[in-house]
């Protein structure tokens, strides 16, 4: 019975570990030594282990003789796609502003698509990243999913007029900024006279993205309000909701509710 475990138990293993592997048509020899080609094997055609961790994608730059395992959002960032799915930072900001400015620079004429799946963050960081939406020539399409929550709730709004878009199921929710001031009391102060800036900022941009008022926007604003794509769509902080035809849906096409 142990050796019956063991057979089982190593054939899961080799099965998981050929689902790492990727095939491009004709393997070459490989060293076992130092798991990396030989000399006679640098061509077109090898046989690659992808590295485990991080998705990664076999892309072989132009020109090179073979393919190198890359970030799979590295390779979206050359097909002009952005993802936005973590809480929004300095560090996070920077990065897609840097992407935007290259993106911009290498084509302005190309649409950028931002892929928005965040619970929000720093409305100082958010702001960066709306500034430079508004700056570069590109057009910027914003699609939610998931959830869009806070300053990603704000950024999903800031995408380019007519193409603001949301998935069926997905879920965007709107409230006021908030401030954790600590300190002396008239630093506190300043601290909270400064937070009341942005969201009258804010309220501002709300009311232009969406044609609401800047009454109902602050109404709104005042408690976390959850809304569907559809809700969404109908206050005016996106255009449109993917929606795929039932035709076309070969994988759910036989699943009824």
């Amino acid at each position: 019975m142990q050796r019956s475990s063991s057979f089982i138990l190593l054939c899961l293993l080799f099965q998981q570990a050929l689902a790492y592997v990727s095939f491009v048509p004709k393997s070459t020899p490989w060293s076992l030594a130092t798991n990396t080609p030989t000399k006679s094997s640098i061509t077109k055609n090898t046989l690659v282990m992808m590295p485990i961790g991080v998705p990664k994608v076999a892309y072989r730059v132009p020109g090179s003789n073979s393919a190198d395992w890359v970030d799979i959002y590295n390779r979206l960032y050359r097909e002009r796609i952005i993802f936005l799915g973590s809480e929004i930072d300095d560090e996070l900001a920077n990065q897609i502003i840097g992407v935007m400015l290259y993106l911009d620079k290498e084509d302005p004429y190309k649409p950028i698509y931002l892929y928005i799946n965040c619970p929000g963050g720093s409305v100082i960081s958010g702001l960066a990243i709306f500034d430079c939406m508004q700056f570069i020539r590109a057009e910027v399409v914003t699609i939610n999913l998931g959830l869009a929550a806070s300053m990603a709730s704000f950024l999903l709004a800031a995408g380019s007029k007519g193409k603001r878009l949301a998935l069926p199921s997905s879920r965007i929710m709107i409230h006021q900024p908030m401030g954790g001031a600590q300190g002396q009391a008239e630093d506190i102060k300043v601290e909270a006279a400064q937070v009341m800036k942005i969201r009258d900022n804010l309220v501002k941009m709300y009311s232009m993205m969406t044609g609401q008022t800047p009454q109902q926007i602050i109404k709104d604003l005042d408690r976390d309000n959850f809304m569907s794509a559809q809700e969404a769509r109908e206050y005016g902080l996106i255009d449109r909701v993917l929606v795929t035809a039932k035709q076309d849906d070969t994988q759910m096409g036989t699943i009824r509710s």
